[in-house]
C-alpha cells in the first residue's frame, strides 16, 4: 500500500509538501500540485478522509514525544506525562504520548496524517535531530530539556547545573572531598550528547577540578542489577571515595545494596545524594536516600504551556525557564570518614 512517503518520493517533494497540497493547509504551486496528483493517481494513493477532515481545521491534539526505546519510563517520567495531560486538558486540548526513539524519521511518522498541531520534546539531546524536522515541517514544538543551540527555541528544563554545585556543597560542608559521580547510560548509544548527562558531568568534573579534586566517573544500565554489579567497580577504581552523587535512580537501590554488603554502608562509611530523582524512588532504597527531587510535574505542566501559547498566538516570544530542585534529606549525608 502506498504512503505519503512515497508520494512524495514519486513527485520529488518533500512530506510536507505532499501533506500541504492533500490537506490544504499551506499554499502549492500548481505545477508542484499537479506533480503530487500525479504520483499519487500512479501509486493508487488514497488519502484517509478521516485524517484529511481534521486537518482542514484546528484537530487541538498535542503530542509528547518520549523515546522509550532509549530511556527507561520510570516514576519520574510519569509525572512529566500526568501534569502534561492535565495542563493539556484544562486547556482544551488533547495529549497523546508518542513513544519511539530520537530519530527525525519518528517525526515524519506521526506527522504524516496531520492529527497533531504540535509537541513538546522529552529527553532531549544536544544536538537533537528531532528539532530540525519539526522545523523544517513547520510544526510548533516546545521543549522539556535543552539543545546546545537554543535560538528561536522554547523550553523549559531542569536546573541540573544548580542541583550538582549544591550537592557538592552540602558534602564538602561534611568534609567529603574524594566525591564519585554515577549515571546512566541506558545502553545508549548516544548518551555523551544526552542534555542531562552533559551537564551534570561537565559541571561536576569542572567543580571538582575548580576544588582540586579529582573527578571519578562512573556509568551503567537503568537497574537496579547493573547497580549491584557496578558498586565493586566503584570500589576497586576509587578505594578512598567518601561520597557519591547518583544520576541514576533505577541504580540506587542496587548500588547501596552491594555497597553495604561490601562493608561500606550508607551513610556511616559513604555518603550519597541522587539529583534529578523522586522522594519515592529514593525511599525504595535501604536506607533511603535524599534526593534533589525534579520538579517533574512543573515541568510538565509549563512545557505543554509554552506550546499551547505558540498555538493559540503565534507570535509569541519563546518561553525560557530553568527549574530547581527541591532538597529532600533523608538522612544518607554524614561526616566524611577516612576510608
Amino acid at each position: 500500500m502506498a504512503t505519503m512517503r512515497d508520494v512524495a518520493r514519486r513527485a520529488g517533494v518533500s512530506l510536507a509538501t505532499v501533506s500541504f497540497a492533500i490537506n490544504n493547509t499551506k499554499p502549492v504551486a500548481p505545477a508542484t500540485r499537479e506533480r503530487v496528483e500525479a504520483a499519487m493517481a500512479e501509486l493508487g494513493y488514497r488519502p484517509d478522509p478521516i485524517a484529511r477532515a481534521l486537518a482542514s481545521r484546528r484537530t487541538r491534539i498535542i503530542a509528547l514525544l518520549f523515546p522509550v526505546l532509549q530511556h527507561t519510563l520510570g516514576g519520574t517520567a510519569l509525572k512529566f506525562f500526568t501534569s502534561a495531560a492535565a495542563a493539556a486538558n484544562d486547556a482544551g486540548y488533547t495529549l497523546i504520548l508518542w513513544p519511539g526513539n530520537n530519530d527525525a524519521e519518528q517525526i515524519d511518522t506521526l506527522v504524516s496524517k496531520g492529527l497533531i498541531e504540535g509537541a513538546v520534546l522529552m529527553e532531549v539531546h544536544l544536538g537533537d535531530t528531532r528539532v530540525d524536522r519539526l522545523r523544517e515541517l513547520g510544526i510548533p514544538f516546545s521543549l522539556i530539556g535543552r539543545t546546545a543551540d537554543l535560538t528561536g527555541l522554547s523550553y523549559v528544563d531542569v536546573n541540573f547545573e544548580g542541583a550538582v554545585i549544591a550537592g557538592l556543597d552540602r558534602l564538602r560542608a561534611l568534609g567529603h572531598r574524594d566525591i564519585g559521580l554515577v549515571f546512566g547510560d541506558g545502553g545508549d548509544p548516544n548518551i555523551h550528547d544526552y542534555g542531562p548527562v552533559v551537564r551534570t558531568r561537565e559541571t561536576y568534573i569542572e567543580r571538582m577540578r575548580a576544588h582540586g579534586e579529582t573527578p571519578r566517573v562512573f556509568s551503567c544500565a537503568e537497574s537496579s542489577a547493573a547497580g549491584r554489579e557496578l558498586a565493586p567497580r566503584i570500589l576497586a577504581e576509587a578505594p578512598h571515595l567518601t561520597a557519591l552523587l547518583l544520576l541514576n535512580e533505577q541504580a540506587t537501590a542496587g548500588i547501596v545494596g552491594a555497597l553495604a554488603q561490601a562493608g561500606c554502608p550508607v551513610p556511616e562509611a559513604i555518603s550519597m545524594l541522587a539529583l534529578g530523582s523522586s522522594p519515592e524512588i529514593s525511599g525504595a532504597s535501604n536506607p533511603e536516600i535524599s534526593v534533589y527531587e525534579s520538579p517533574s510535574l512543573e515541568l510538565g505542566r509549563r512545557g505543554v504551556a509554552a506550546l499551547i501559547a505558540m498555538l493559540e498566538d503565534p507570535g509569541t516570544e519563546p518561553a525560557r525557564a530553568l527549574v530547581d530542585c527541591r532538597y529532600v534529606d533523608f538522612g544518607s549525608t554524614a561526616p566524611a570518614l577516612a576510608r
